[in-house]
């Protein structure tokens, strides 16, 4: 695994019905999916046009509720989860290997948020995190009950640093997060009445409008937006079928 420790190296969707799950967001995204080789879980893979960002599998916990989670990979998974108990985190699913594919856990920072941490097994690095490509998460997003901790959490584990802030009025900060002098997402205060402490991972699509209408017309459910953003992008937060909240950025066609 080439990718710099505390790179976000994958994205996975755990839900209820994977054969609706991928026939939504087929249907609002450029994603191809395919069974991955050797699963014995139907593990399905998924693929934006120029490389495989992620994977989606029926949860193996039916009291988990549908959920987008993010890897963050790692020089050494039992160290990270050793580290990450000290400093107030977690542990959801024990250090396992996965055949072929590397070494994880399942884990949860102080404030319940949880994640994963991995060393993949591949000698390529992950594009899974590309910005501007289409098909590719392009911002990681934490909504958390304590942003000053979880800045102080992550950056302690994986070596992220705070950046700019933006002013929000009573949301407070909407902060960015760097690594390796790259913004890969930002942190802000759980809203009043707001969902639970998450990370939301937000997918790049060719044209906002019409995911928002295929989002409608797939029985989705759309939460937020269009809604412009700093930079000339729009997004759009939804709810799938299934029940797990999603997020997509791109251009406003």
């Amino acid at each position: 695994m080439p990718n710099p420790h505390g790179s976000f190296i994958w994205y996975e969707l755990l839900t209820d019905n994977a054969d609706a799950a991928e026939r939504f967001y087929g249907g609002i995204t450029t994603w191809k999916f395919r069974k991955a080789p050797g699963s014995e879980r139907d593990y399905r893979l998924i693929a934006a046009p120029d490389s495989e960002v992620g994977g989606l599998m029926r949860s193996p916990d039916k009291s988990m509720k549908p959920i987008w989670l993010g890897y963050v990979g790692v020089d050494d998974v039992d160290a990270a989860c050793a580290k990450l108990k000290k400093l107030g985190g977690s542990i959801h699913m024990p250090a396992t290997d996965i055949p072929g594919a590397g070494r994880l856990a399942m884990v949860a920072d102080p404030q319940g948020v949880v994640f994963y941490v991995m060393r993949g097994a591949s000698p390529e690095s992950s594009a899974a995190f590309k910005p501007n490509a289409f098909g590719h998460c392009g911002w990681n997003e934490l909504v958390t009950s304590d942003p000053t901790a979880a800045l102080a959490f992550y950056g302690e584990m994986f070596g992220w640093t705070k950046g700019d802030a933006m002013k929000m009025g009573e949301m407070g900060d909407y902060t960015f997060l760097s690594h390796h002098g790259i913004n890969i997402g930002a942190t802000m205060k759980v809203p009043a009445g707001g969902p639970a402490p998450m990370w939301q991972y937000y997918f790049r699509v060719d044209g906002i409008d019409t995911a928002a209408k295929r989002i409608r017309q797939q029985d989705g459910q759309l939460m937020h937006g269009p809604a412009a953003v700093p930079g000339g992008d729009f997004i759009v937060i939804g709810r799938d079928p299934q029940g797990a909240t999603f997020a997509l950025v791109g251009p406003k066609a």
